[in-house]
């Protein structure tokens, strides 16, 4: 039996290893094509764009959100706002009417109904070439929408999203997040310059508008209604982009039990969206989403889940072993200059260096990341809780979603 197990593992760990490197050998081909679009011509010519921003008791957020919105390097007359309150029970729209009077910005109140049908009065008053989402505990910076526009100088292009980036972290839950983001960066653009990308998130995705008059409005999608758009998306051919350079902050959960609760919601919807678009799944019409990307993340699910439960048996077995052999020969433990140590106590146990490279992989990722992020290549300790942190917990939402969808128990949004 343990055969079997054994062999499982080191399947498993093989897929994992094998994405990382793919990513790894993407960017050292392509990393000539990772640059700026950014054209801030005089003569430049820029389309009108509507940034809807969704509103649900965000009383203490939408003010910077909607401030960075007005904050935004581009033409005043082709920018339009729209905030949608979606029966907030606190003071949301009281701060909302509070711009009644800025020219370029209109407001609208509707009963709760979640968060795609607050986008979707947005867009059926949206009289403007491009449509943009914008949660309200986000914020962009000045240059991220003429950063990204040059990316519809495409045809194909019928969606681009930004970076994002964790908005001043102070827990280490939080900067252990951020370190996720900035490995999501990467990630994305990798998948971008194929054509994989298999979500087009809140914070500052941008349509254009012939997105919705053609495959029709957002979709409660298992709560997860920006990664159901990107499927259907991708099953009529239409391409996303990645723009790296385009910086969106956000607010990310500061508490292990509220990132649980997030998480196991986009897993959820993951796993019940890819059920929903199976049809599509290793269809070569489909490209780089259906051939590699959703399966990818079918199998990292998996993976995760057994090789989280098959470490714990094996390393406590290592450990056993070793208090055995340390019970049977005993430590030599001298506080004289003349300590050796004896190598004796150190595993060479395969799983040991299986876990270096494969870690060693991850945490090279994470440093381009970084580099891609914030310009720096270098590591921080925040890597460290990163790794540490989303070992032990991402098994956790992994599984909770893989039951949840079993035992067909939606997940709560809040």
């Amino acid at each position: 039996m343990d055969s079997i197990f054994n062999a499982i593992f080191y399947a498993f760990t093989f897929c994992a290893v094998y994405v990382e490197i793919f990513f790894l050998f993407t960017f050292l081909e392509r990393r000539g094509e990772i640059v700026t679009k950014l054209d801030d011509r005089p003569d430049r010519v820029y389309p009108s764009v509507t940034v809807i921003v969704p509103c649900w008791n965000e009383e203490n957020t939408v003010q910077g959100t909607v401030d960075s919105l007005l904050g935004l390097d581009y033409p005043k007359d082709k920018l339009h706002i729209m905030l949608v309150d979606d029966g907030s029970t606190d003071n949301t729209w009281k701060v909302l009417q509070g711009f009644t009077e800025t020219p370029n910005i209109q407001i609208f109140q509707k009963e709760n109904g979640g968060k795609h049908t607050a986008m979707n009065l947005g867009i059926t008053h949206a009289t403007t070439d491009f449509i943009g989402c914008l949660d309200a505990d986000s914020f962009v910076t000045p240059s991220a929408l003429k950063r990204m526009i040059p990316y519809f100088d495409e045809p194909d292009v019928m969606a681009v999203s930004p970076s994002i980036i964790v908005d001043d972290p102070k827990r280490h839950i939080e900067w252990a997040q951020k370190i996720e983001y900035q490995l999501s960066v990467y990630i994305k653009k990798m998948l971008g310059l194929m054509n994989g990308i298999h979500v087009t998130p809140g914070p500052f995705s941008i349509y254009r508008t012939a997105v919705f008059r053609n495959l029709g409005l957002y979709k409660l999608a298992h709560k997860t209604e920006d990664m159901e758009i990107a499927y259907r998306m991708h099953e009529h051919g239409y391409r996303i982009e990645q723009c790296h350079d385009a910086v969106v902050n956000t607010k990310t959960p500061p508490t292990i039990y509220k990132l649980y609760k997030q998480r196991l919601r986009w897993i959820y919807g993951f796993i019940n969206n890819t059920i929903d678009y199976r049809r599509l799944l290793f269809r070569k019409k489909y490209g780089t989403f259906a051939l590699f990307t959703v399966p990818a993340g079918i199998v990292s699910i998996f993976a995760a889940s057994y090789l989280f439960i098959f470490m714990i048996y094996s390393w406590g077995k290592i450990l056993i072993q070793k208090i055995l052999q340390i019970q049977a020969v005993g430590v030599q433990a001298s506080a004289s200059p003349h300590f050796s140590f004896d190598w004796f106590f150190v595993s060479t146990h395969a799983l040991v260096f299986i876990s270096i490279i494969l870690y060693g992989f991850v945490f090279l990722s994470l440093l381009i990341g970084s580099k891609m992020a914030t310009g720096k290549f270098r590591p921080s300790f925040a890597m460290v809780w990163y790794i540490v942190i989303y070992s032990i917990i991402a098994p956790v939402w992994i599984i909770s979603a893989i039951w949840n969808t079993v035992a067909r128990r939606e997940t709560a949004w809040r």
